[in-house]
């Protein structure tokens, strides 16, 4: 690596400091750590422990984000004057020491972004994710079944626990619909950008004269809630049917009636769970589903009157096209959000949706702060 390549990448690492330090307070959060730890500091602190340790939380948050911008200004400021040197002393293993810290550097940089893009409300949170295939038959259940093997493979590759709830398998190939839970760091952030309808177009496999067929499919991803979300469930309001597990859901399908399926009758909403070795445990997945079905029902209503007040017409609902996946006449992937798009519909479909993801999120970021 040249001199000149390793300042040319040195400046655009420069130009993104730029931009992260611009979208940070440093003063505002200094300010705010002295705050609570002035607070910490009172004797009547643990009088509330739950309050404290939510401040405690709140505060290691603030002083991660600043201490995290320091180190990589530092880290940044080390390579700078690291590379002065090796201008006045043309050292070969000094400048195999640059190289490596340069690439440890611009990781270090891509992670702070992605920490920085990853900032929403519930991104930390795992996700709840349902595929439903669209009108079509088994040539749409064979492209919802192709969607679920990309999201498990996408899972696999990133360290996130792919969960089956619930399986129903197609007649004859496919699947009719499909629920998931995934967990694990920022579960919900990376993969809220795959809300939406997604269409495929290729030659189908299931048509003996080769036309070419275009089918859709639904995702649908919310953020799964914990303990400290109080949802109001009347017990009245439920429906709640069992029945045996079936179809290619999960390893332990019962003979005996263990699945559980709830549904909701103010809103309509079904939750359903074959996956678990027991009835107890089925509903109680099918239950936490329901809670985070409904939060989320809930929290799109109140953003929809918000948005009303201001006089914003944002799309916020999930059943917009958002992707378009072409295997004939030619190869391309295409977000219709971003406009980011590859010809390698082979390795998206193997799960390398990280480009998309980080093409959604900095397009999301932009959206919220228009400049």
């Amino acid at each position: 690596m040249e001199i000149s390549e390793i300042q040319s990448v040195l400046d655009e690492l420069n130009k993104r400091l730029d931009h992260f330090r611009g979208s940070l307070d440093l003063d505002a959060i200094n300010e705010s750590i002295e705050i609570n730890e002035a607070k910490m500091a009172q004797p009547d602190f643990w009088n509330n422990q739950e309050k404290a340790q939510k401040l405690i939380a709140e505060n290691n948050i603030l002083k991660e984000k600043r201490d995290s911008f320091l180190k990589l200004e530092k880290d940044y400021d080390d390579e700078v004057a690291a590379l002065e040197l090796l201008r006045m002393e043309d050292d070969s293993d000094l400048q195999t020491e640059i190289e490596q810290n340069l690439q440890s550097l611009q990781n270090d940089f891509h992670n702070y972004e992605l920490d920085l893009l990853l900032s929403g409300k519930y991104d930390s949170h795992n996700a709840l994710m349902e595929i439903h295939p669209g009108a079509g038959g088994t040539e749409a259940m064979d492209w919802g079944q192709m969607l679920f093997r990309m999201y498990q493979r996408y899972c696999d590759a990133n360290d996130l626990k792919f969960e089956i709830n619930n399986y129903e398998p197609g007649e004859e190939a496919g699947i009719k619909s499909v629920s998931i839970r995934i967990s694990g760091k920022n579960a919900y952030g990376m993969l809220k950008s795959e809300n939406g309808v997604h269409r495929l177009v290729r030659i189908s496999p299931f048509d003996s004269a080769k036309r070419r067929h275009t089918s859709f499919a639904s995702v649908e991803v919310i953020p799964e809630i914990d303990d400290s979300i109080e949802v109001d469930i009347n017990p009245k309001d439920l429906r709640i049917d069992v029945y045996r597990s079936s179809g290619a859901g999960g390893q332990h399908i019962n003979k005996t009636s263990s699945a559980v399926r709830i549904t909701h009758l103010p809103t309509g909403i079904v939750t359903t769970s074959q996956a678990q070795r027991s009835q107890l445990q089925n509903r109680e997945t099918a239950m936490n589903e329901l809670r985070a079905k409904l939060f989320h029902l809930e929290e799109e209503k109140k953003l929809k009157q918000k948005q009303a007040l201001k006089g914003e017409q944002k799309e916020i609902g999930w059943g917009s096209q958002i992707r378009s996946y072409v295997f004939h006449p030619y190869n391309l992937v295409k977000d219709l959000r971003t406009g980011y798009e590859t010809s390698d519909t082979s390795g998206v479909m193997d799960g390398k949706l990280n480009p998309f993801i980080y093409s959604y999120l900095q397009w999301r970021l932009a959206q919220e702060n228009p400049e």
